[in-house]
């Protein structure tokens, strides 16, 4: 699922909002060059963003939600976390999209294993 698609999930005509996150695989991490990166996912992956998307829209009545965060052999410049949420008014909309990509890197137990341009290598946990 792309930005775009997540954004055509949520997004409605009583919505004056729709606010997008990518969160995308750059070429660089701490200070060294990132060549490729892959993301591995505990089977309860989808339950944790499935119960962070609710408590989002819990705390922000009135929003609608989609998140993805894919999982696999990534590349530079593909998107790793995809994130829409639509409301009436965009302060809601930024708000809420704010504390869902926070929240998604909280809890979602799915972890980063990233190779660098020196042979170096690194797993990066998400909790």
């Amino acid at each position: 699922m792309t930005v775009a698609e997540t954004a055509d999930v949520v997004a409605t005509d009583q919505d004056g909002a729709v606010v997008t996150f990518a969160g995308v695989v750059r070429d660089h991490d701490d200070g060294k060059g990132v060549t490729a990166l892959e993301y591995e996912r505990h089977p309860s992956a989808g339950e944790v963003i499935t119960e962070v998307a609710a408590t989002i829209a819990a705390d922000h009545p009135g929003v609608r939600i989609a998140v993805l965060h894919r999982v696999g052999k990534l590349v530079v410049g593909d998107v790793a976390l995809a994130a829409a949420v639509s409301s009436a008014h965009r302060a809601e909309a930024f708000a809420a999209c704010a504390a869902l990509i926070d929240l998604v890197k909280e809890r979602v137990p799915i972890w980063k294993h990233q190779r660098f341009s020196d042979g170096s290598d690194e797993w990066v946990a998400s909790l």
